[in-house]
Parts: structure tokens; sequence; C-alpha cells
């Protein structure tokens, strides 16, 4: 029996996009093993390029975007999950071409799912979403590499937004001297909130000096923009120290030479949350219910209802947006 929810829509109206808020039902839904009906969803950049209608994200329209979810199992055709478990979707396909996280409901493969860990809510899974998972990580990286607090200042570029606020406050809780890079003054009160203990602005990170290295400054780094900060923030670490790579909003080139790979020995480590293998998914989560968890999540974000979400897709896509905004999909 098929169950009708509410879903953000967007649709073409003969090339100018717009979105709303439509009734749909539960048999309209793509085929897949397991039906979710979705608690809470969050707002990330891609969701707002798949809103205004980007084909490179979202090929097939009328669509309804959202690459996060966090839900109870409804129905289920495989083995591993029940009705009634608790549950976190986020990347693959979902929200892409597939009908995503800003509907009550969505049907997806039982290989997209990952089981909500022990010590987090739905809700503070979606405070997280792709943004969290990307942050986290980044963090998982530098740790890997052998980072330690001892050694020195950590930066994190585009540090208002959700990759960056989120990778601020676990670097914080886990014992990490933080240096947010903005550009928004008037968002410094928030970044010490979160954990920043030094804020750069954007511009002091923008070196035109056409210098192969800088003066050492960072021990790592998170960086979610690209361009001349990824490239000014490479030149700038200390012996032996690594940038993790995930965004490009600053721009996709990387002008600089080898000198800072052979003299500095430092690393340069790409990450993607999107299509990374399931079996690696749970540890990380873990990781976020457990000791990386900031001690007051509410702090990042702003939580919304769907008839909400036009105007915070603007808002992202205008730079504008500061922290997490989460859906609560039966607000």
């Amino acid at each position: 029996m098929a169950n009708t929810f509410k879903a953000l829509q967007a649709a073409d109206r003969g090339g100018r996009f717009d979105t709303s808020v439509i009734t749909r039902n539960t048999d309209e839904l793509p085929d897949g093993d397991v039906l979710i009906k979705v608690h809470y969803s969050s707002l990330n950049y891609k969701d707002a390029m798949s809103a205004s209608g980007n084909r490179s994200i979202s090929k097939i329209y009328p669509h309804t975007p959202g690459i996060d979810v966090a839900g109870i199992v409804e129905e289920s055709s495989a083995d591993d999950w029940k009705a009634g478990d608790s549950v976190i979707v986020t990347g693959f396909d979902l929200g892409m071409n597939t009908s995503g996280g800003f509907g009550g409901y969505v049907r997806v493969p039982a290989g997209w799912i990952v089981r909500l860990p022990v010590g987090l809510t739905l809700r503070e899974s979606m405070i997280y979403g792709t943004a969290g998972f990307t942050a986290a990580l980044s963090v998982q990286a530098i740790l890997k590499h052998g980072i330690k607090p001892a050694d020195g200042l950590i930066a994190v570029s585009g540090a208002t937004g959700g990759v960056g606020s989120v990778a601020i406050s676990i670097l914080d809780r886990i014992g990490y001297r933080v240096a947010a890079i903005s550009s928004k003054e008037s968002s410094h009160a928030f970044l010490r909130n979160i954990g920043a203990s030094e804020i750069i602005s954007r511009a002091e990170m923008e070196d035109a000096s056409g210098k192969p290295m800088l003066k050492s400054r960072f021990a790592a780094a998170v960086d979610t923009v690209g361009g001349t900060v990824l490239t000014t923030i490479l030149k700038s670490l200390s012996y032996g120290g690594i940038v993790t790579a995930c965004g490009l909003v600053n721009g996709t080139d990387l002008p600089l030479t080898i000198f800072p790979f052979i003299i500095k020995g430092i690393h340069l480590a790409g990450i993607d949350s999107v299509n990374l293998p399931i079996e690696k998914r749970p540890h990380v989560w873990q990781s976020l219910a457990g000791e990386w968890k900031p001690k007051n999540l509410d702090r990042l974000i702003t939580e919304v209802g769907l008839e909400e979400l036009p105007v915070r897709i603007e808002q992202i896509l205008k730079g504008q947006m500061t922290g997490r905004v989460i859906v609560n999909l039966w607000r």
C-alpha cells in the first residue's frame, strides 16, 4: 500500500528551474531493496546545485534532491535490514539521479545503508550529514599521517561552511589548535564558539608573491575551497605536513612548484565521500558518535522544514550560509 508524503521538487520550466513542495507517494519512487521513512536530511552545496538545474549533478527533472538521509526502515527485501532499523544514507547516487532526502520517503539499494551507531540520534547524524562525514574523513587522514596536537596549528579553509565548521569542531574536541580561514568578519564569534583558536582572513591566504615556498605556519590543514587558498596552504606547511582537499569553489587550478613536496616532504590527500566503499563507512560514523563528537552539536545548525528550504538554497548558492542546515521532514 502506497504512502503519501511531502517532497521538495525541482522542475524545469522551459529552461528556468524552480522548486516547490508537492505531495508524492511511495509508488513513484525508484526500485530498490529498502524503503526508508526519512526523519531528517541536511542541505549541502550539491543539493543546491541539483535544485537549481545543474545537469552535471542531476540529469532528469522533475527531481527531488537531498544527498543525505537519516530515518527508519519501513520495508526491506534485504536480509541485513529489517523494518524498524535506524539508518543513515549519504553519498552514492542518492539525491543526484535517485529521488533524495528532501522527501518523506526514499527507496535505495541495501548496499548504500549504514546502521545508526550507538551514541548518535537520527537528528545528530544529519547535523553531520555528507559535510560532516567529509570532515571526518579529512580528520582521519590527518591522524593517520601522524600529526599530533603538539605538532602545531591546523588550518581549516571555508571555515563557516558545512565541512569547515564540522572539521573545526572535531579537531577542537580531540585537542588540536585550529586556525579558521574565512572571509566573513561577521562570523568570528561563531567560529570561536565552535572551537577556532585563531581566525585568518582569506585574503591573507591568497599569496600572489610567486615564491615557491612560504614560511612554515601549519602542521596540517583541511582545505574545502581549492585554488590559490590551497596553493598558499601547501606552501605554508611545516616539514612533513599534510593537507586534505575536498572542494573547489575558489578554483580548480593549483599554481605551485614541486619544491614544497620534495624539500618539505609534504602530502596532499584528496577526500571523496560519495563513492567511499560501504565497508569503510561504519568506523567513521562510530568515531563521530564517540570520541570525535563535539559537546554541543546544536551550535552548528539551523533546523528548517521543507517550505523553508528554497530560501536556504539561495543562501548557500550565494555563499551566505553559516554552519549546517538540517531539514526536519515531518515538521
